[in-house]
């Protein structure tokens, strides 16, 4: 694991760029730091002051279609008025299920001006996991695309007998200038909301900072998705904290976003950003790293949105004598790997790195807005990195019950203390939200946000992301991090990329490291002894990986995650399909790949690991 530093010297360096920025970081730092629930400070008060100052400049992107703020609050207001006149107020909430394109904004807009929460369906969900979502919300009405009308008629009828039979359809065209065809079953939702005016509602009980504007739901990699609200203020937070004062984003800058809008980086970080500045935020439906940079070109866009593997298979496309011929000069995301950083900056000739750390649900945010390397940044909630005990998220208490924090430098459990300010909104079940929260840490009657998430300091306020519960397992004794087993292996340039995570082996303690990747399309497949002189040349020998997996594509979620608990159910067995999967067996010096027979022998405990 990279283990990085940061002094005094770089801050200093950092701070010719500050000075510069000081305006935008100042108003940044208000609208972080904004105090009060009460505020009229929404969603829908920031698209109307665009709209206001910046009423000509574009708002929205995609593909051949342009929208001005003006044209896009107007489009919103319509959506306003239709809702209102449908009997919908404030507090009540809609389920909206489409792909990214400028309708799935405008409703979340036009919703948010009345008060009305937007729970935003993963549109690659489906069956038990889709009716579980809606369930968790129990919308007033539903709002589907034509992109998604297959998963949701596949779960219509299971839905309870409270459930919305008021189903909205929008076609998968630019509905503005057609309505399309409006299946069986459903009403037309751009036909109705034409016919509505385009000024500004005008409510007695307007939305406020602390109501509740989005939901989004987790993803669900670990069991069913819980659904946690958004609030006006996670909008409001991202708008100063990201947009002013790490981005500095202005009225000639262009968001290019591919990451899917049911996801908190892409709704609160992304658009929250482009709201900062007046800027346009350029929509695609979903990522192609081969039309990535022509998407980047024609758009002009200055900046754009990441999760950490968007810029691996951005950085594993072959090198091109056009891959500085563009106008990106900003980044914000999270969970660039230091593995890559500096190569993917130094290649694209990146000047910004946003790096930031935040979750849907949680109350605190760290922002790298002084653009240091291999760092989220800091924060100006309080927070504490913990003492925990390995492979759970639960902390380590002393013999009066506190807890205890862990040695400057050291890996820590990352907590939150929950305060007025700092609040924490936790999710639709009561019992997800208590599980999440730790009393009593430090003082009688205290709270804290758990966010199951490790990070050390690495020097001036400065934290670096180490692992995710859960990504942490023990093995001969020692305990082993994923996120340094997949850092050295992105590095040796003969993987394209690679998840790694513990399995159980019969007859032994602990959980066995396993790996699965895929091979660098330039190595012509993986060479099982050149890897095993590698790890062993890179890695402690506990945490050499027992156990290997070669495919040809990894599954992931929408939002790049990897599904781990599908790799950890599959194990060691050979297969699927072309798949071949490896062991290091005891006293070798290599692996062996697996077959049937010897898949039972382990199985069986036959093979003493």
């Amino acid at each position: 694991m990279t283990q990085d530093t940061i002094s005094a010297r770089d801050i200093v360096r950092s701070l010719p760029g500050v000075i510069r920025r000081f305006p935008a970081i100042a108003r940044g730092l208000y609208y972080y730091s904004v105090k009060g629930d009460r505020k009229n400070l929404t969603l829908g008060t920031l698209i109307e002051r665009n709209a206001d100052k910046y009423g000509d400049r574009t708002a929205v992107l995609y593909e051949d279609r342009l929208l001005t703020y003006r044209e896009f609050n107007h489009w919103a207001n319509r959506i306003a008025h239709y809702l209102q006149d449908q009997g919908l107020v404030k507090g009540d909430a809609i389920a909206v299920m489409l792909e990214n394109r400028p309708e799935l904004l405008a409703i979340v807009a036009g919703a948010a001006k009345v008060g009305v929460a937007c729970a935003l369906m993963n549109t690659a969900q489906k069956g038990d996991a889709l009716t579980h979502s809606i369930n968790l919300i129990r919308p007033r009405m539903m709002v589907v695309g034509e992109e998604c009308l297959v998963p949701f008629d596949g779960i219509r009828r299971s839905l309870p007998a409270d459930a919305p039979d008021h189903c909205l359809y929008l076609a998968d065209e630019n509905t503005l200038s057609s309505f399309g065809e409006t299946p069986e079953g459903y009403v037309n939702l751009a036909e109705r909301v034409s016919a509505y005016p385009g000024d500004n509602p005008v409510l007695g009980d307007a939305p406020k900072l602390g109501d509740t504007a989005v939901y989004l739901f987790t993803s669900g990699t670990t069991g069913l998705p819980k659904a946690a609200p958004g609030s006006h203020r996670k909008f409001i937070k991202a708008y100063g904290g990201f947009g002013l004062m790490s981005l500095n984003m202005e009225p000639t800058d262009v968001l290019y976003c591919t990451l899917p809008f049911y996801h908190g980086t892409a709704l609160l970080v992304c658009w929250g950003s482009v709201l900062a500045g007046g800027s346009a935020i350029a929509i695609r439906r979903r990522f192609s790293a081969s039309e990535f940079w022509d998407d980047v070109r024609r758009f002009q866009a200055t900046t754009f949105g990441y999760v950490g593997e968007l810029c691996r298979y951005l950085l594993n496309q072959p090198p091109s004598d056009r891959d500085r011929d563009h106008s990106l000069s900003k980044m914000i995301g999270n969970g660039l790997r230091p593995s890559i950083w500096t190569p993917f900056k130094q290649r694209f000739g990146i000047n910004t790195v946003a790096e930031l750390y935040a979750s849907s649900e949680g109350n605190i945010g760290f922002s790298n807005f002084l653009n240091l390397d291999n760092t989220v940044g800091f924060s100006t909630a309080p927070y504490k990195l913990v003492q925990f005990y390995d492979g759970t998220r639960d902390p380590v208490r002393d013999r009066k019950g506190r807890l205890k924090a862990v040695g400057k430098g050291d890996p820590g459990l990352l907590i939150g203390e929950i305060t007025a300010k700092w609040s924490f909104e936790g999710y639709t079940q009561r019992e997800a939200t208590e599980q999440s929260i730790i009393r009593h840490a430090f003082k009688k009657g205290d709270q804290w946000f758990n966010t199951g998430d490790v990070l050390r300091e690495i020097g001036c306020g400065h934290l670096q992301f180490v692992d995710r519960m859960g990504d942490t397992f023990r093995w001969k004794g020692e305990n082993v991090s994923t996120h340094e087993v997949e850092n050295i292996l992105d590095e040796s340039g003969l993987v394209e990329e690679a998840i790694c995570y513990g399995v159980d082996v019969p007859a032994a303690s602990g959980k066995a490291g396993m790996v699965t990747l895929v091979p660098h399309p330039v190595s012509n497949g993986i060479d099982p002894d050149e890897l095993f002189r590698y790890l062993e040349g890179n890695l402690p020998s506990y945490a050499i990986p027992v156990f290997i997996r070669v495919t040809d594509r990894i599954e992931k979620t929408g939002t790049f995650k990897y599904r781990k608990t599908d790799l950890q159910k599959a194990g060691f067995r050979p297969g699927p399909g072309n798949d071949a999967v490896y062991a290091w067996l005891p006293r070798t010096r290599g692996y062996t790949r697996i077959d049937q027979a010897l898949n039972d022998r382990i199985e069986n405990g036959g093979i003493p690991f």
